[in-house]
């Protein structure tokens, strides 16, 4: 029935952009860390990825997270003295998220979450409409 394979692909969308809402969280969070002692690394943003998988059952391609891999953009910096985790000429490592990227992220991430909300309610009410018809 394609109204059955309809739901599982906004339901695996659902669960794709749970998993990164859950990640931009966790950035979001840990965008004000600091290395805590010198020459070590702060928070490291995390980004994920999206994969297609085949659900061989009903042959319909669904999307699923993948690997949460590492931005390798620069950390900042800044001067702090007197901070124990300082270098010598007193600055020390901050986390390489933007905050601002982090909610534009966000914003993006709810949105499709919404739309697979409402194509799964779609196809819900057209199959309910199908089974009045049939009675």
């Amino acid at each position: 029935m394609d109204l059955e394979k309809a739901m599982m692909a906004s339901a695996a969308g659902l669960r794709a952009q749970s998993v990164r809402m859950r990640v931009i969280s966790e950035n979001i969070a840990n965008q004000n860390s600091v290395a805590s002692e010198p020459g070590a690394d702060p928070y490291r943003r995390k980004i994920i990825t999206f994969q297609t998988e085949l659900d061989r059952a009903s042959g319909v391609e669904l999307v699923k997270p993948g690997k949460v891999e590492f931005d390798q953009k620069e950390f900042g910096k800044k001067y702090d003295p007197g901070n124990p985790a300082a270098d010598d000429a007193g600055y020390i490592k901050t986390a390489n998220v933007n905050g601002m990227i982090e909610m534009m992220d966000m914003r993006q991430a709810q949105r499709t979450y919404q739309s697979n909300i409402n194509a799964l309610e779609a196809s819900r009410r057209m199959a309910t409409m199908t089974l009045d018809l049939l009675r």
